[in-house]
């Protein structure tokens, strides 16, 4: 019996070869992809039912905090007579989604848009009622000369034409404040410090500055400072939370 001839393998193209693997990555990636889009469909779903669930809740604190924001506006309102000092260092320390869009115009209108943000004020009538309707939310008193120049020199931006620019050259303060005789850094330090004539250009000219979170942060209640809580008037106490801060 004549041995059989061996068969011959058939030859394949390297071009197919090269397009089946192509072929079967992609699908490999398109299996992949399908499988993270599924995974993330879970997710989203797993989140939207957590929002819709906390919905009424905030929706509840945002009325319960305007509730309570009529009845501090019924309190008396602190008297500037009884002041220590014009000037005030005011800092968001709380509030979210829990807040009335009132409260949140509010700390938008004294820029006080983020959670650690601290301001410098002159306290007239229309700023201390603006303070005690968003108490809560807040924590100020009077900032001593040592840490004003600290904040300003540590902390201190510009706002120039929207932007946040570091006081890293006088020549930068010259330009905007010298028409009110203010030339340097140390000029604004003298000119908040004093609560001078162009406080208000002066103030409006830095940046909101931005603080760290204190060591242990806050107790995230809402109870006044004088009843054991964090929020509210805290005096020349105020200097020992912008030293943690700075």
């Amino acid at each position: 019996m004549a041995d059989e001839e061996p068969k011959l393998l058939t030859y394949i193209p390297e071009v197919i070869l090269k397009k089946r693997k192509s072929n079967e990555e992609w699908a490999l990636k398109r299996r992949q992809q399908l499988e993270e889009r599924k995974l993330r469909s879970k997710q989203n779903k797993a989140f939207n039912l957590k929002t819709a669930e906390q919905y009424i809740q905030e929706y509840r604190s945002r009325e319960l905090d305007l509730v309570q924001m009529k009845h501090r506006r019924k309190r008396r309102k602190p008297s500037l007579a009884k002041l220590d000092s014009e000037l005030l260092f005011v800092i968001r320390i709380q509030g979210k989604n829990d807040m009335h869009p009132k409260t949140r115009k509010i700390l938008h209108f004294l820029r006080l848009r983020k959670i650690f943000d601290g301001v410098l004020v002159k306290a007239n009538e229309g700023i201390l009622e603006m303070l005690q309707k968003v108490e809560p939310y807040i924590a100020y008193g009077y900032p001593n000369l040592k840490n004003v120049k600290e904040l300003i020199y540590k902390k201190g931006y510009a706002k120039i034409e929207g932007q946040k620019i570091p006081l890293t050259d006088n020549n930068i303060i010259e330009q905007a404040l010298g028409k009110h005789g203010i030339m340097c850094i140390e000029d604004i330090v003298h000119e908040i410090a004093n609560v001078g004539p162009h406080f208000k250009e002066v103030t409006s000219f830095l940046w909101p500055f931005t603080l760290n979170k204190p060591e242990g942060g806050f107790q995230g209640k809402k109870k006044l400072y004088k009843d054991g809580g964090d929020a509210g008037v805290r005096g020349d106490k105020i200097n020992e939370l912008i030293s943690k801060m700075n």
